[in-house]
């Protein structure tokens, strides 16, 4: 088969369409032959090599596709050879076939299509995972996301209002506040031009964000902590803005918060099968039913994976960039 390969790590000119040698799935695995996949910011942390797969992983990039399954691997029952999925990967979705443990496997939604399908595993895990499952957004509470107009940031928008939540963003563009809006969005703020610490206060009469989903780490480590209401909670989930910042514990200890980080990819086998069958349960639903869908900004030809990475860095897309086959 093909596969995206990485045989020095740099800058997207590094990402190479090879020939490699086919996966084969073993005990508890099925085959898929690989429609589309998409691109996202870890991807482009292992390509410079900051973020090597797991120990006896796929060491090809992609943490999620679409496709069907080619063969079921023994002991794997619900799933037959041809029927069509979306998968959370640990790697390897850039790549003509790959194999994936079945409890990472989702049904295609009804009434979206197969490529477009590869938008999903990786955004409706991490936000159901980290907003729902550990921070526990609730009805009624203010919920901050930064990067609103991001893969991850345009399905926390609408899964947070579908549980009837407030929803503040920042974005770095009137165009992507507006698609923000557009979604459900309640409260619009532009990092560059103005402090969201201010801005999600003065919307919440002083209150601040129950909930934080934040993507820059180091950067607006204390910045949100100041934010956050009482009993509020910050999930961590990006390292944009770097790796080590000095916290204010007197802050934090006074609005009795918490601050959570997670990464999908390390997890056991056992908790991601978990999280996608959290997935499967409330957010399937929600899409099948027309109330939250996958934004995805453009489709490129797996073999231009670089141009992906590069849409990514350029940072003005809103929502997914998908690599597809077809």
């Amino acid at each position: 088969m093909y596969a995206i390969t990485i045989p020095e790590p740099g800058g997207p000119e590094a990402l190479v369409w090879a020939e490699v040698p086919d996966p084969v799935p073993g005990e508890g695995e099925v085959l898929v032959e690989v429609v589309s996949s998409a691109v996202n910011r870890a991807d482009l942390l292992q390509r410079q090599g900051f973020y090597s797969p797991p120990p006896g992983s796929s060491p090809y990039p992609g943490l999620e596709c679409a496709g069907r399954i080619a063969e079921v691997g023994p002991g794997v029952s619900g799933w037959s050879a041809g029927d069509e999925v979306c998968a959370l990967l640990v790697g390897g979705g850039y790549a003509e076939k790959v194999v994936v443990p079945a409890g990472q496997l989702l049904p295609v939604p009804k009434g979206l299509d197969l490529v477009t399908a590869a938008a999903l595993p990786e955004v409706t895990s991490t936000v159901w995972s980290n907003v729902f499952m550990i921070a526990q957004l609730r009805p009624g509470e203010t919920f901050l996301v930064h990067g609103g107009s991001s893969g991850i940031g345009t399905m926390a928008i609408q899964l947070a209002k579908s549980v009837g939540a407030k929803v503040a963003v920042t974005a770095g563009s009137r165009k992507k506040l507006d698609f923000c809006a557009e979604l459900g969005a309640d409260i619009l703020i532009d990092y560059r031009e103005q402090d969201f610490v201010a801005e999600i206060k003065a919307a919440t009469d002083g209150a601040g964000a129950d909930v934080i989903l934040d993507n820059m780490g180091a950067k607006y480590l204390n910045r949100n902590v100041d934010a956050l209401a009482i009993n509020g909670r910050l999930a961590i989930i990006g390292m944009q803005g770097g790796v080590k910042g000095e916290l204010n514990i007197a802050t934090l200890l006074g609005k009795r918060g918490a601050i959570t980080a997670t990464t999908l990819r390390a997890r056991p086998l056992a908790e991601k099968a978990a999280v996608v069958a959290a997935v499967r349960e409330h957010v399937w639903p929600l899409i099948e039913g027309g109330h939250v869908r996958p934004i995805v900004d453009q489709r490129l030809p797996m073999s231009d994976a670089a141009q992906g990475h590069r849409v990514l860095e350029e940072s003005g897309h809103i929502g997914k960039v998908l690599l597809t086959r077809q």
